[in-house]
């Protein structure tokens, strides 16, 4: 399902959608879900800042069906993915 998920979503951004890859390896916590696309569309999956590849991240996590199951994102293009930003509560005025 979530393999399905990730391919809906990188075909709908890109320009080359026939080109697009995905390939899910489970493991006992952990699921690492390996997005391929074509080089001229890698910007595109990331976003500005890796605001898209955040986004698609936090997909993953809330169609997870495993409640201890924490989804990985594995880029073949070898560059880390942001991490999302911690957010802090603030306090009342």
């Amino acid at each position: 399902m979530l393999k399905e998920l990730i391919e809906f979503i990188a075909k709908a951004l890109v320009d080359n959608p026939d080109e697009v890859q995905v390939s899910e390896v489970e493991g006992e916590q952990t699921s690492v879900i390996e997005l391929k696309v074509a080089k001229e569309d890698l910007g595109k999956v990331i976003g500005k800042q890796g605001r898209t590849a955040r986004a698609m991240r936090t997909l993953l996590g809330a169609a997870s069906t495993k409640p201890a199951s924490a989804p990985s994102w594995k880029s073949s293009s070898r560059r880390p993915w942001p991490q999302p930003p911690r957010l802090h509560p603030t306090s009342p005025l």
